[in-house]
């Protein structure tokens, strides 16, 4: 999401110190992303024994952002490959960033503007990336495939349909690995050419947002100036990703261009990380109307766990706002979408999903509802959607 008033400060540091010194990005990562309750995190025994069971899926985490090895375990952010395992999360969105403009916030912003340039700089990125947001894009999925070598088996990225089918043959019996595949936020990381879908397909990414914080030539955000809807640029963008087995992600979308994609795709659409109106009532989420246009394409909508998107501090407001959308629209159509590691304040880090789990037990899901809704309704999504090779 990237979405806080302390980016601000961070920057500044970054700035302060960018001239060579490694330990910038890390004070800015770490500032941006804290974690509000500390692990170990404690649930029921009941939550414990069918969370053990799960399939776990989580739609967004902008964890390759930062500078972090996400091999090996870290004592900040939210994510990496040992705390994933450790908290029985068998596969993860990773999102890549590619923009965010000055002064973020979620009713207006201008898009002629980068502040992520200067992280990208302190935290020695390749050249190519300093002025190219695909290029940026690019660099980020190469880190997570360094991940999954340096891993030692126990990360696998996930692009085909049958790299899926094995991997979930090999967690029936091997709890001890996880998996991700690639998503990103905004089409800015097409560099204004349809022709870099090509670049980004073969990158292994398998799901793009349309707009992240403002509007875009091809489409509008819900946070932009304008926020109109699809362009005839947009418009041709979803053809050609459904033609190539990407999803469409709407998270960050205007009113009108949910409308205008839900009125166009002949596949399902996703909402990687959002919050619901009916519980947390802002321009950041998603009204009842959008939740049904959505829901009837077979898709999934992300409950994030940040504070605007639930009005909360904790696994019980993510599950009102899951409860909420599940009522309204069924329990088919709702997902895990926790933003983590996007510069939010989480009530937990990955270790701790268990306490979702949990928090659903006590709103009253069934087993088999909870198993949708923690990892199953992303699988059967990611299964109707993802190429053959």
């Amino acid at each position: 999401m990237i979405m806080r008033a302390r980016w601000w400060l961070a920057t500044g540091l970054v700035v302060a110190i960018a001239a060579g010194v490694a330990v910038a990005p890390r004070v800015a990562g770490e500032w941006l992303n804290p974690t509000l309750l500390v692990p170990p995190y404690q649930a029921s025994s009941r939550a414990q024994r069918l969370h053990a069971s799960l399939f776990v899926s989580d739609l967004h985490a902008d964890s390759l952002l930062w500078s972090r090895d996400l091999a090996t375990r870290s004592d900040w952010g939210h994510v990496d490959v040992p705390r994933l395992i450790a908290g029985g999360v068998a596969l993860q969105a990773f999102t890549v960033v590619t923009q965010v403009p000055y002064g973020q916030n979620i009713e207006s912003n201008p898009g002629d503007r980068d502040e992520l340039t200067l992280l990208v700089i302190a935290g020695r990125w390749p050249f190519a990336t300093w002025a190219s947001r695909l290029q940026r894009a690019l660099y980020q999925a190469g880190r997570l495939r360094q991940y999954e070598v340096a891993s030692g088996g126990r990360l696998c990225v996930i692009t085909t349909r049958p790299q899926l089918d094995a991997y979930v043959d090999l967690r029936r019996t091997n709890t001890e690995v996880t998996a991700g595949w690639l998503g990103i936020e905004g089409t800015q990381a097409l560099d204004g050419s349809l022709s870099n879908l090509d670049a980004l397909d073969r990158a292994g990414f398998r799901m793009i947002g349309i707009t992240h914080f403002f509007d875009i030539e091809f489409g509008g955000s819900a946070h932009g100036l304008v926020k109109g809807g699809l362009t005839p640029m947009g418009r041709e963008l979803v053809g050609q990703m459904e033609a190539r087995h990407i999803l469409v992600d709407l998270a960050h979308a205007s009113n009108q261009t949910i409308m205008d994609v839900v009125a166009l795709s002949k596949k399902p659409v996703i909402v990687s990380h959002t919050g619901v109106r009916g519980t947390c009532n802002n321009t950041r989420n998603l009204d009842d109307e959008r939740l049904q246009r959505i829901a009837a394409t077979g898709g999934v909508i992300g409950i994030g766990y940040w504070t605007t998107a639930v009005c909360g501090p904790d696994a019980d407001a993510v599950a009102r706002a899951i409860r909420y959308t599940a009522n309204l629209v069924g329990v088919d159509a709702v997902a895990l979408g926790s933003d983590f590691d996007g510069a939010i304040s989480a009530p937990f880090d990955t270790t701790g999903v268990v306490l979702v789990t949990d928090a659903l037990v006590r709103s009253g899901f069934s087993d088999v509802e909870i198993r949708k809704i923690m990892g199953g309704n992303v699988l059967r999504v990611l299964r109707q959607s993802l190429p053959d090779k």
